[in-house]
């Protein structure tokens, strides 16, 4: 099973373009964010038509997670828990219904910036709340994946200019910590896991011929419980879509389970 994650920003604006990859790269399960519709304006039946289950947790211009899916999909669930009064559409998570079932949870953390500030504090709120589900995630024992939108540079090594994202929100020592301490609870990040150096990213900013320059950063991940990490079987980065016509600032990020 291939499941890819793709902050695509903006269905409207990226429906060609998710269309094309879709029709070309194939994956199993797309978990996508930032798709900045409500869930009755979102082009459902068109994405249907290509042969997809759509589970949609949308909001009006922000944010929006989605999961398409061609394998069956059980028990989905939408919004982050912990939070009732928290409207922002950041979770969606169900069962995919493979040989072997995986709990796919697409996410799109909170940016933050800037930070300090209220907008931090609610990153890093947000992130307990994550460590939480992701503790209840391992208490299940069952294969699942986190995978989406961190928003985090997990460290030097994941920026093309380290310095210049020393007091950004997206790579503070807090912000840092957070994602180790979920990591630490037993989680196998799984692009690490296969590709140890260097260079390699997932996000390049549309100003100053950043992707051209490969002056990149690589902040979109999945996690893995370690049922899940022993169904892994590759983990990479489909950079090339962001030289496509009319890109996301984002690039697809894949892993391939055994089931």
């Amino acid at each position: 099973m291939k499941i890819a994650t793709f902050n695509i920003n903006g269905i409207k604006a990226r429906f060609d373009a998710l269309t094309d990859w879709l029709k070309d790269s194939a994956p199993d399960v797309a978990v996508l964010q930032e798709i900045k519709s409500v869930d009755e304006a979102f082009p459902r039946e068109h994405f249907e038509d290509l042969g997809y289950i759509v589970e949609t947790h949308g909001q009006k211009s922000f944010n929006g997670v989605a999961i398409l899916s061609k394998v069956p999909l059980e028990d989905v669930t939408r919004g982050l828990p912990g939070d009732d009064d928290d409207e922002q559409a950041r979770w969606i998570e169900a069962t995919v219904m493979g040989d072997v079932p995986i709990r796919v949870c697409g996410l799109y953390l909170p940016n933050g910036n800037p930070a300090p500030g209220p907008k931090y504090d609610y990153k890093l709120a947000w992130m307990e709340r994550l460590q939480k589900r992701a503790e209840a995630l391992l208490d299940s024992e069952e294969p699942a994946v986190m995978c989406g939108d961190y928003n985090i540079i997990p460290q030097d090594e994941d920026a093309a200019r380290p310095d210049a994202w020393r007091e950004d929100a997206l790579a503070r020592p807090e912000s840092r910590a957070a994602f180790r301490r979920i990591l630490n609870l037993g989680f196998t990040e799984a692009f690490r896991a296969v590709t140890q150096d260097a260079g390699h990213y997932s996000f390049w900013d549309y100003q100053r011929g950043a992707y051209d320059r490969n002056d990149g950063i690589r902040i979109d991940h999945h996690l893995l419980t370690p049922q899940a990490a022993d169904l892994l079987q590759g983990c990479w980065i489909e950079a090339d879509i962001r030289g496509r016509e009319k890109p996301s600032d984002h690039t697809p990020v894949w892993i391939e389970l055994a089931a």
